[in-house]
């Protein structure tokens, strides 16, 4: 059945000469021709940069604890295509999977349609068969000619932190915060729009200027909703339904306590059946694969023995960014591993990594658009202790690990797939 599913994936990649092709006409198109699927179902659209799965992450884990059935359509996936299509609360097996590809790859009839834009129509038209379902929907590239912004209405809008990052898809005196923003943002829907923590107060009056003329009620992370850290495993979050004292979440990171505080300020203002013990036992189950994630077994695990092993798909500069302000609260040895596709902001990525031991580049493999680790290294060159390996395998071999210390591995979602799978 793998094979089947990799058959018609490969059959999907040469519908259309680009990889993207920033455009709704294709998509509209083919939706109406399997009955507008989008306009049956009921979602909450997630845009950014950064922290877009983690946030469906959160709300997920919550609706389930309320036993509210979801389906969840996030990527790119990290280990298998499958990830991408959750359904009442669950993976899609891989015939149904397949069986779903070939009936809409039927109807489509062999015209020019992206990638993303065919696997968008094929949860589009899945969803719809479970009109009661909340769908948990990650917008793509930018989201103004994204596949996914073909809804006519939506529950809410959730604008997670925006930063510079796909910057080759913009000409070169538009590469801007200002136009990143106008591009995620200007054509919101009309329902509830929530705007997660800023990197900066600048990210946040720009997005404010651009969804200006919107009519949704609008909540703004600081403004409308807050969190701030206890002590003895708690937070607090705050919005103006009153204050809620919250254990620590299952997952790592300063970071996720924004994703989270976003989270529950969507699901609160959207007034469905959840209640303070669903969110209070929902952030201690969120499934998180390769954001901060620690490896507790497996073959890669057992080349460092009692060694912390994380991996972290972060390969933006704000992902850098709250990536380093984790590692900075830790007290021990911290050696990075680290691989990058060829479009990303190398130097500039790398720049936030302070008080490191050691840095390793690596190739990814099987990613003809990923910079050879050589390049990296080269790139890297003032940084002390710089060296290259060719596999993940030998860079961890490599490192002359003391009792405590941490090996992080990130730069790259691709790379992280790739670390699971070795493991």
């Amino acid at each position: 059945m793998k094979m089947k599913l990799q058959k018609i994936l490969s059959r999907f990649l040469k519908l259309h000469p680009k990889e993207i092709d920033l455009s709704l006409d294709r998509i509209k198109l083919l939706c109406e021709k399997l009955g507008n699927p989008q306009d049956k179902i009921k979602a909450v659209s997630v845009v950014g940069t950064n922290g877009k799965q983690s946030t469906i992450n959160a709300l997920f884990s919550i609706l389930k604890e309320a036993n509210i059935k979801c389906n969840v359509y996030t990527s790119p996936h990290i280990q298998r295509i499958n990830e991408r299509f959750v359904f009442n609360n669950q993976e899609l097996e891989d015939e149904k999977l397949a069986n779903l590809f070939e009936e809409v790859e039927s109807i489509n009839d062999n015209q020019k349609i992206t990638f993303f834009e065919i696997l968008s129509s094929c949860f589009f038209y899945k969803a719809a068969q479970y009109s009661e379902n909340i769908n948990l929907i990650e917008a793509g590239l930018f989201h103004r000619y994204d596949a996914t912004n073909i809804l006519k209405k939506n529950l809410a809008s959730i604008v997670t932190s925006i930063s510079k990052d796909h910057l080759d898809w913009l000409p070169k005196n538009e590469q801007t915060i200002e136009k990143i923003v106008f591009e995620k943002t200007s054509l919101l829907l009309n329902s509830n729009i929530i705007v997660s923590k800023q990197s900066s107060i600048n990210t946040t009056e720009c997005i404010k200027k651009t969804i200006s003329n919107n009519s949704s009620k609008k909540l703004f992370f600081n403004e409308d909703f807050s969190y701030s850290n206890g002590e003895n495993g708690f937070f607090y979050y705050e919005d103006k339904f009153g204050g809620l004292k919250l254990p620590s979440p299952n997952i790592l990171g300063q970071f996720q306590l924004e994703n989270i505080s976003t989270a529950i300020a969507t699901l609160r203002l959207l007034n469905i059946d959840i209640k303070d013990n669903d969110i209070k036992n929902g952030i201690k189950k969120i499934e998180s694969i390769a954001r901060l994630q620690e490896i507790k077994s497996g073959k890669l695990k057992e080349l460092i023995k009692n060694n912390q092993l994380i991996i972290d798909g972060s390969h933006n500069e704000d992902g850098a960014r709250v990536l380093n302000e984790y590692l900075q609260t830790l007290d021990c040895n911290k050696h990075v591993i680290v691989g990058m596709m060829a479009n990303k902001d190398h130097e500039k990525y790398i720049s936030y990594f302070k008080d490191i031991s050691s840095l390793t580049t690596i190739d990814i493999p099987g990613q003809s658009n990923s910079i050879s680790g050589k390049d990296l290294k080269e790139k890297f060159r003032s940084i002390p202790n710089v060296q290259y390996k060719k596999s993940i395998k030998q860079a961890i071999e490599s490192i002359p690990l003391q009792k405590s210390d941490l090996v992080i591995i990130t730069g790259s979602l691709y790379l992280a797939g790739e670390v699971l799978n070795l493991n």
